[in-house]
């Protein structure tokens, strides 16, 4: 299980980077990590992700009620707690705003996943959400029907969400997603999008499923 100390400075690293990244911008975005079967750990509300401190960093129960720290947790952590409540597999969850994945869910365009074959391999479906109002529960309920077998979500009007079996898969998706966004606008410029030949989607789809099987054994 992962350490909270050893925790609290990876949740600063990363927000960091997201900022460093552009993907996040004032105090955008939230992270959160799994302690243990019982424990989250997530940003703070209202401060800036790429600006943290270790000692902002807030603990609460699977349930959500504040068990440690001297901030107030993420607006968005029922979404956090819906992941993992739901998802046995998932340490880490990522929530930021990077600019050209956010174009595609403020436009309602969905990112199909047969485009890019990093994408199917690493990623997998990218399901665009039902509007939810940011804070609200409406954001559990929006990736509900989606959460037992995706791994990055499109909130409609609002940014992007992905999760991984540790923090850097986490993190790694999310990059993964924005880059190939952008790729995505770029060739609908060139005016044309060609889909990957469906056999090899699919061994592609098998690649995917068995290194989720492996991963599964090993956690």
């Amino acid at each position: 299980m992962a350490s909270p100390f050893t925790m609290k400075s990876a949740l600063a690293d990363y927000g960091r980077r997201l900022y460093e990244q552009g993907m996040i911008a004032g105090t955008d975005g939230n992270l959160s990590v799994r302690l243990d079967d019982d424990r989250i750990m997530v940003t703070p509300s209202g401060l800036p992700k790429g600006r943290l401190a270790a000692e902002d960093m807030v603990i609460v129960d699977i349930n959500g009620n504040h068990l440690q720290g001297n901030l107030r947790a993420s607006a968005e952590l029922a979404m956090h707690l819906l992941v993992y409540q739901r998802r046995s597999d998932v340490k880490a969850c990522i929530h930021a705003h990077p600019p050209h994945a956010t174009a595609f869910a403020v436009a309602g365009i969905q990112l199909e996943e047969d485009i890019l074959p990093e994408v199917v391999v690493s990623v997998g479906r990218i399901p665009l959400t039902d509007y939810a109002g940011p804070g609200t529960d409406e954001v559990p309920r929006s990736i509900e029907p989606h959460v037992d077998i995706c791994n990055a979500f499109l909130l409609r009007n609002h940014g992007l969400l992905t999760i991984g079996g540790s923090l850097e898969e986490a993190y790694n998706r999310h990059e993964l997603v924005e880059h190939y966004a952008r790729i995505v606008l770029l060739a609908r410029h060139l005016g044309n999008i060609e889909a990957i030949p469906s056999e090899d989607f699919k061994r592609l789809e098998q690649m995917r499923q068995n290194m989720d099987k492996t991963w599964d054994h090993k956690v």
